[in-house]
């Protein structure tokens, strides 16, 4: 539970970052506030910190440590705001094409991210644009990203050269149907004019041969058994991110669950990494030494993986609680993950609009607060092994609710008792996936030896999301009444719970 100790500058700093990156930048950017506005509105936390900072050197005031701290607080609230509104504007939502887009033939650029597999055998990737091409061997530089879509016959080629390659690709820009002034490619044909770096050729190679390791539907003469093995592609989505070979079946039924968090890399997919390389390395290395063996292995393995909001936030974690435990940060989670959050916007703002980053944080905050003032208020009433996985479900329920109901417009609550059965299952079928990949580098036969395992517990959790799908959702139509109804039960449950440890805490200094 958040406790006075735990109120920090840190918190006030990612608070400050958060409104003015996802609020007055946002209002900047649109429109609906002038430069002038903007720093009108800067100046009333500025204002207030001159205000504390002049009763501060009162001799009246100078010992007062409210009024110390909130001298601190104001200062760098001040200063994450700023730092919001710069990320903020730092991010161009804008693409220019330098040619009329009725004209516009073709295009160039540099692929952002590794291909990805939909519908129909045709792949999709995010585009860095350097050049637009029109009739009459036009060529004009360009600038911004775009979503193409390439052909059938062009997939397998592209996921061979993936992330960093150049291409030039003919085609036709159409306007997304998602959002006005946004637009889509749909590639005729496709060319590669550059490959990647050495380095990125190398990690794709790496890529593709876990992809045949596990893909269930790739010819390989030497892993003939993983054409009967129908959980590859759900190991390969766990542990990669790859979902090209998963089931839309199942990745619908996860959703209709309230359990699509599961497929998307996070804290909990790093976390189980993260066990198996303690437990392996604590005793021979120590603590220390463990945790920065682990440091550099995290590191390489969201490098090979890809950078995805989600799983950059869980790996800064990480990073920083190793900072923690050789004593350089204070062992806060709450702390690590407001800092993690300020250095992730500033380094990489475009990630910030992404909703699996807002549902990152917001998620691992509401287990934070949320969740462990639950486990306050209801230790006792059952066994320690339910209670926290609840507590922390229903946390992380309260605090993305508003954001859920605003992008999806529908609740899942059942997730909340499925995700109880679901993760240990996960977890499970993750390390014995890692452990058949293991063994199939050493010999095919061997791996085919946990199949049967991999293959049961799969069984076992399409029965479940298939039983939990069922369950209707609620129908979220107003998002602000959504967050407002969440934002005041986590208010009450906090409070409820800071009274109950203040009482207790009474009892015992009396006792």
């Amino acid at each position: 539970m958040v406790s006075r100790s735990k109120l920090n500058p840190v918190l006030s700093a990612a608070f400050g970052t958060a409104i003015g990156f996802y609020c007055l930048s946002t209002l900047y950017r649109s429109g609906h506030i002038a430069i002038n506005g903007l720093l009108g509105l800067m100046l009333v936390p500025v204002s207030a910190l001159c205000l504390f900072r002049v009763l501060a050197s009162f001799p009246l005031y100078c010992k007062n440590r409210k009024l110390q701290l909130t001298v601190v607080y104001s200062a760098v609230f001040s200063a994450g705001l700023a730092l919001g509104i710069g990320a903020g504007a730092a991010v161009s939502a804008t693409t220019s094409f330098g040619i009329p887009v009725q004209n516009m033939r073709a295009i160039g650029g540099v692929l952002l991210e590794d291909p990805r597999l939909i519908s129909g055998g045709r792949a999709m990737a995010v585009l860095s644009l350097r050049e637009t091409y029109g009739s009459g061997a036009l060529r004009v530089s360009a600038k911004g990203e775009m979503t193409v879509f390439f052909p059938e016959e062009n997939a397998g080629r592209l996921r061979e050269f993936g992330r960093g390659t150049r291409i030039f690709a003919e085609g036709r820009l159409r306007e997304s149907s998602a959002a006005a002034g946004q637009y889509l490619f749909s590639a005729e044909s496709m060319h590669i004019t550059e490959p990647a770096s050495a380095l990125e050729r190398f990690r794709t190679g790496v890529r593709m041969s876990l992809v045949r390791r596990f893909d269930p539907v790739s010819a390989r003469s030497d892993v003939s058994a993983r054409s009967d093995a129908p959980w590859g592609g759900l190991a390969l989505a766990l542990l990669l991110g790859i979902r090209d070979s998963l089931d839309t079946d199942i990745a619908s039924l996860y959703r209709d669950a309230g359990c699509s968090y599961i497929l998307a890399l996070s804290g909990m997919h790093l976390a189980v990494l993260a066990s198996l390389i303690a437990l392996l390395l604590k005793k021979t290395l120590g603590l220390k030494a463990a945790a920065l063996a682990g440091a550099v292995i995290i590191i390489l393995y969201c490098f090979i993986v890809g950078p995805l909001p989600s799983l950059n936030r869980a790996m800064l974690m990480y990073l920083l609680g190793v900072l923690a435990i050789l004593g350089a940060l204070p062992r806060d989670a709450l702390s690590l993950l407001a800092m993690a959050f300020v250095m992730q916007v500033t380094v990489a703002p475009q990630s910030g609009y992404s909703i699996s980053f807002m549902l990152s944080y917001l998620a691992l905050g509401g287990i934070l607060i949320a969740g462990e003032a639950l486990g306050v208020l209801c230790r006792g009433k059952m066994p320690p092994c339910l209670l926290q996985p609840l507590c922390a479900s229903l946390g992380a329920f309260l605090a993305t609710a508003g954001i859920t109901a605003f992008f999806f417009g529908v609740l899942r609550p059942v997730g909340i008792l499925t995700g109880l059965i679901l993760v240990p299952l996960t977890t499970v079928f993750m390390i014995g996936s890692m452990a058949a990949l293991a063994l199939d580098f050493i010999s095919p036969l061997l791996s085919r030896l946990i199949s049967p395992a991999l293959s049961l517990l799969y069984m076992v959790m399409e029965k479940t999301v298939t039983v939990a799908s069922r369950v209707p959702g609620i129908n979220a139509s107003s998002p602000v009444m959504v967050l407002a109804l969440s934002l005041v039960l986590s208010f009450f449950i906090v409070y409820f719970a800071y009274r109950r440890m203040t009482a207790k805490n009474q009892l015992l200094s009396f006792g």
